[in-house]
């Protein structure tokens, strides 16, 4: 019998299961710390958020997304043992809704059916649809109150809408109206910042140590997310060096008392985060459930088709930031945890005051041979 695989760098690991029309979704996370007070209301408010936004569909009217802790609380407190959610569906239909005939171009249903080779496409999109987010929301939240007291603070902004600035509400709110009445979608970017994470979060040793590529790779598994990138990412390959990199300086009140006249890293240096704000932002393209449905196959006929509407959404770049900041906190405490270590809250405190935010590296070693 071979043992479990310890989680390494990433310090934390979780899982979410259910469908978007089953019972419920399950979450679970493990390698929380002991002694974590977590006010359930807040992690219901975050799950809220994640409804709300301009050009949400008829489910946000109804879905309570209802909480209910199975398991890894006592009187409100981590035991340090898995913790275990669940989420109440509202629709539960799953038995009785229609099978759908034509897949849709850009979701999961033509490539689903032709990995099982079924012609059952709503055995594919259950789980494929954005709903399982709401389960990584409530992980997100929880992990949201594991890195207040280290005075992280993760937020969101969306950019643009459509291509049109999201400070422009009035534009853009009028095309997401106008797509409503066409049966058409629309996407849109938006940034998700951590502030106050140490230096050092993360890794470089293996691949799968840099928080860079975790945090890339976690925002782009939200459904629809089609592109990621981390500080000036995208203006990177067509901006030189010399204004590219961001210049080191003495700061007072940096840490170990130095800093950085800009930030186009976006936080992250070698894979590591270097003290500065981590900033990360996603491109999510239009979803591909449209009201007037695009070209298709039906495949019980095997003819030309529209693709089968199911309920849906106009534009998700709202809550899908709400999503992106769920998934910062994970990354960012499991990386957390992973740097500090210990099994309580108390230890994790103990430890992040020896991580030498007040010294000065004239103080350190010159060579790792004076670390024993």
């Amino acid at each position: 019998m071979s043992a479990r695989p310890t989680p390494g760098l990433q310090g934390l690991t979780w899982s979410t299961a259910g469908e978007s029309h089953g019972p419920c979704l399950i979450a679970q996370l493990d390698g929380l710390p002991a002694g974590l007070h977590l006010d359930l209301d807040a992690i219901r408010a975050g799950l809220k958020r994640r409804w709300e936004g301009y050009g949400r569909g008829l489910r946000a009217g109804f879905e309570k997304d209802e909480l209910v802790i199975l398991a890894g609380l006592k009187r409100g407190v981590t035991m340090g043992t898995p913790l275990v959610m669940q989420l109440g569906n509202a629709d539960t239909r799953i038995d009785e809704l229609p099978d759908l005939k034509a897949p849709r171009p850009g979701h999961a249903d033509l490539a689903g059916v032709l990995r099982l080779k079924t012609r059952d496409i709503r055995a594919q999109l259950e789980r494929a649809s954005a709903r399982e987010t709401a389960a990584r929301t409530a992980l997100g939240e929880v992990c949201r109150q594991l890195l207040a007291p280290f005075g992280i603070v993760v937020s969101s902004q969306v950019l643009q809408i459509a291509g049109i600035p999201f400070a422009a509400t009035e534009k853009w709110q009028a095309v997401v109206d106008q797509a409503r009445k066409d049966g058409d979608s629309l996407g849109g970017t938006f940034q998700v910042t951590a502030q106050g994470c140490p230096p050092g979060l993360g890794g470089f040793f293996q691949a799968v140590d840099r928080l860079d590529a975790r945090l890339m790779a976690s925002l782009a598994s939200i459904p629809a997310v089609k592109a990621v990138s981390i500080g000036w990412g995208e203006q990177a390959g067509a901006t030189p060096g010399s204004a590219y990199h961001d210049p080191i300086v003495l700061q007072e009140g940096g840490w170990a008392g130095i800093g950085r006249t800009s930030n186009h890293a976006g936080g992250i240096e070698g894979g590591l985060t270097n003290g500065q704000d981590v900033v990360v932002q996603a491109s999510i393209k239009p979803i591909p459930t449209l009201r007037k449905g695009l070209e298709s196959v039906n495949l019980d006929e095997m003819k030309e088709s529209r693709a089968t509407y199911e309920r849906s959404d106009v534009a998700v770049v709202e809550p899908a930031a709400v999503v992106g900041e769920a998934l910062m906190c994970l990354e960012i405490a499991g990386s957390l945890c992973a740097r500090l270590g210990g099994v309580s809250m108390r230890e994790m405190r103990q430890r992040i005051q020896e991580l030498g935010k007040n010294e000065s590296p004239q103080d350190w070693p010159s060579d790792v041979a004076g670390l024993d």
